[in-house]
């Protein structure tokens, strides 16, 4: 339990893109495909599914 190593996992989420000021990204969860966009303010941030002009989810092949 304690003392012993895990083992490495990948990692769930891939950042694919960051604006010039850094207040919005892309994020791609490598499992399911999705894209989201993750923007921060000041205080908090928030997290959303992108959407195609079809208003299905943007997936990247993984």
């Amino acid at each position: 339990m304690f003392g012993e190593k895990k083992e490495k996992q990948p990692k769930r989420f891939k950042k694919i893109y960051s604006d010039d000021s850094g207040s919005n990204e892309i994020w791609i969860d490598t499992e399911t495909g999705v894209n989201y966009l993750w923007h921060a303010g000041i205080y908090s941030g928030s997290i959303t599914p992108l959407l195609g002009s079809d208003g299905k989810v943007i997936i990247t092949p993984v």
